[in-house]
């Protein structure tokens, strides 16, 4: 297991719970996902969050901007 601080924090987007800084990462091994010490923006609750949920904040200066919500399928008229 390892646990790394990160100086200085990286700010990142959490699916379904909104902006926060990561703080640190624990690292139990290659059969587990990282997990993310986040300290959430809004309320300052800090959550150890799976890497699949964890996403870079936008950055315009960087290119890396919010992607557009998918599309709902188009589902095919039926025809009797």
């Amino acid at each position: 297991m390892a646990f790394t601080q990160l100086d200085p924090p990286i700010p990142l987007h959490v699916v379904d719970r909104g902006p926060g800084f990561a703080i640190a990462v624990i690292d139990y091994g290659q059969e587990f996902d990282l997990l993310w010490v986040v300290g959430m923006d809004d309320g300052g609750e800090i959550w150890c969050v799976p890497n699949p949920q964890v996403r870079l904040q936008t950055n315009w200066s960087m290119g890396r901007q919010k992607k557009a919500a998918a599309a709902s399928p188009k589902i095919a008229a039926i025809k009797a």
